[in-house]
């Protein structure tokens, strides 16, 4: 007997610009504080616990209903960081846990960046972007924790400038996914090649 089969289309969002956004711009926010142009302060935390954290961990629950397994572990996971990173900063100035020592605090970010390095494996799948995005990143962690690991304020206002880069371009990358849906055509692209600027010959 014939049976009835239904198929169901997806169509709520796309939710990588959510994610990319509130990723890059408390990246960028944290790092004009590394680079030195003022102090960790109430703006930081609340960035980071708020957009840099709930809502890339909304991200990632929104991408593993459109069965995104790179998407959702990378934007839960580092939507955990912030928080982590907010909890690390405020438990202890409220006494419910010692301060982090130097060497765990260079285990912490060594340990991000190896994990964000194997995330860079995966994105030689995916766009020119992302790759940008995840290889600038695995840098940032990098610098943050040889910065750490030698009490170095140099090396660390490095790391700040660096993460500025990497954070503005998870911004790029965000907005051109917003922007080039919307459009209906690439208006931000997200490939890049150089032979896009090479002459092309005459035709005879």
């Amino acid at each position: 007997m014939p049976t009835n089969s239904m198929t169901f289309k997806d169509n709520t969002a796309n939710p990588a610009p959510l994610g990319l956004l509130a990723f890059g711009m408390t990246t960028v926010l944290l790092n004009l504080h590394n680079a030195g142009l003022y102090e960790l302060n109430t703006m930081i935390l609340a960035m980071g616990l708020c957009y840099g954290g709930i809502a890339q961990v909304i991200a990632g629950i929104m991408e593993w209903k459109k069965n995104n397994t790179f998407g959702t572990t990378a934007f839960i996971s580092y939507g955990f960081f912030w928080l982590t990173l907010v909890a690390l900063l405020v438990l202890p100035k409220l006494g419910l846990a010692a301060p982090t020592s130097n060497i765990a605090m260079v285990s912490f970010l060594g340990m991000w960046g190896f994990f964000t390095l194997l995330l860079f494996i995966g994105t030689l799948k995916l766009s020119k972007a992302l790759q940008i995005v995840f290889g600038t990143l695995v840098i940032l962690f990098t610098l943050l924790a040889i910065a750490d690991a030698t009490e170095s304020a140099l090396l660390k206002k490095i790391a700040g400038y660096e993460g500025l880069i990497c954070g503005f371009s998870a911004i790029y990358t965000g907005m051109a996914q917003l922007l080039n849906e919307l459009y209906g055509r690439t208006v931000l692209p997200l490939c890049f090649s150089f032979a896009v600027w090479k002459r092309q010959p005459r035709p005879a």
